[in-house]
Formats: C-alpha cells, structure tokens, sequence
C-alpha cells in the first residue's frame, strides 16, 4: 500500500494549484493503490478542509470554478478509417468532451519494433517542467526513461512525423520531436498536464518558441499485460496499451482556452513493461 511521502505531497499541492477538483485527485490516487479513505483523507486536507467537509468543498469549488472551455470541432478527420499520409489508421472510438480519439494501427508490429530496438540503448531518465523555472527535473512522478528524436532526423523518422501529422491534421513543422518512454513494472506517470500551465512562471520559457501545446498523440509500441492504461480521472476514461494503437487528446480550442478534462497519467505498469512513443503538437513551427 502506497503511503502519502514528500513525492505525494508535491503532487498534491501542484494539482490543487492546476485547479484540479477533489475528485479526479481521489480517484487518481485510488488508481495508484491507495485506500479510498486514505485518498480522501489526503486530499481534503491538501485542500484545507477536513473529510466531514467533502460535500460543501466540492460544492464550494463547482461555484467558484465553473468549467467554461467551449467544445469546437477537432482537427482530426471524421469516419471510422483516416488515410494518414501512407497508412489506413483505424478509429475505436471518439470522446467528445474531452476530445478524446482512440486509434488501431498507427503503425505496424515491424515498426514499432524497429523504434524500441533504435532506442533501447539510447534511454535516460524523464524529466518534467519545472513550474517555477522552466527547467527540467527528475521528480518521482515520473518514473520512465526517454529518448528524443529530431523531426525529419532521418528517412523513416520523417515517415513517421509525416503520417503522425496527416492523422493528427496539424503541420508537420509544428510539431515537437518524437518522444520514446519506457516504463518497467511498477513504472508509472502520475496525472498531469501536457499543455503548459499560463500561470506557472516557468511556463513561458517553452512557450516562446512554438506557442503552447495544442495536442498530443500517444503510440503503444507493445502490448501490456497487465496496467499501464493512459488514465483520464477527470473524464472518467481509460485506454489500453495495445501495441500499434494510440491515443489522442486536444487541450485547446480555436480560442486558445485550455481543457482542464485533459488530466491523464500513465497507470503503474503492473505486469511486463511498456513502452510508448510520444507527438506533441504546438500552435505554431517549432524548432
């Protein structure tokens, strides 16, 4: 059973600074192993209140932060089957709020095998944003190594971007790098943001070059056994790893308002390992 550490705490007061509500907090940290009398004790009292208080905080907070982001179409092409670039890519489903679109067959078995066997012996450990600075950190919370490729880096990377983004429907030069995770058992993402929060200092650093996130597409290259879902505790959704398949999900509109529906994480990795590969895009060229 999981206990409430420093790591915790962190998370804990960041998500209650994100907005995030009461709720979505409990069932994240539910997700993760804890007791659910445990989980809620600790998030009322991160929200200073105490447990007998659950009903009036969340009605507290559901008056003074009412959900305003305004739902416009998504890029992304509609039909069950999307032509993207070189490769039919099957639609599993569709979540209209959050904009939520799951994909069968991004990419084919050889392909994913050839990305894990191109980045197995490149790997180190992920970093998050700093909040405050901008920089990047290894914190708890994420405990994954990673490897970044250039766009375009070379003739199947730039396949790669060019399908990525034709499914997608953003500019390929708007896109960041693709990102490859690897996650062993245990391993896990706790629920956060992919867009960068404006009101965080160190958020203008990434910002400047590109603008703000827009959108991010995840691939599974393998199969997992057991966990590993892509969680959304605000909406309530979870997608299985299923090697070849992906998840996307838009945080913001055509009026540049952000989806707080948009939390996620990477559920702990409780059988195998699990490794994913990563495409964020942003409102403008980037790079």
């Amino acid at each position: 059973m999981p206990v409430v550490d420093a790591a915790w705490e962190e998370w804990l007061s960041s998500n209650v600074a994100r907005g995030c509500s009461p709720d979505s907090m409990i069932d994240a940290m539910v997700q993760a192993g804890f007791a659910t009398q445990a989980a809620q004790s600790a998030v009322h009292r991160a929200f200073g209140e105490p447990p007998s208080a659950s009903v009036a905080t969340e009605a507290a907070l559901a008056q003074s932060a009412p959900r305003t982001f305004q739902y416009d179409e998504p890029p992304v092409a509609s039909g069950n089957v999307i032509r993207a670039h070189d490769r039919d890519v099957r639609v599993l489903m569709r979540s209209e709020r959050p904009q939520v679109i799951v994909f069968g067959d991004v990419l084919s078995k050889d392909e994913c095998a050839e990305m894990i066997e191109r980045s197995r012996h490149r790997l180190k450990r992920s970093t998050t944003v700093n909040p405050d600075t901008g920089k990047e950190d290894v914190i708890r919370n994420r405990t994954s190594e990673g490897v970044w490729y250039q766009r375009g880096e070379d003739s199947f990377i730039e396949m790669l971007d060019r399908r990525i983004s034709s499914l997608m429907n953003w500019p390929v030069e708007n896109g960041e790098g693709l990102q490859i995770l690897h996650y062993n058992t245990t391993g896990e993402y706790r629920p956060h943001f992919d867009y960068f929060p404006p009101d965080q200092p160190g958020s203008a650093v990434h910002t400047a070059q590109g603008g703000q996130r827009v959108a991010t597409l995840v691939i599974y290259l393998n199969d997992v056994p057991d966990g590993g879902e892509t969680i959304f505790p605000e909406a309530g959704l979870s997608v299985a790893a299923q090697q070849g398949g992906a998840v996307y999900f838009r945080y913001m509109n055509g009026q540049r308002q952000l989806d707080p529906l948009t939390l996620h994480g990477g559920a702990p990795v409780l059988g195998g390992d699990k490794w994913i590969m990563t495409k964020w895009m942003r409102e403008r060229a980037y790079g």
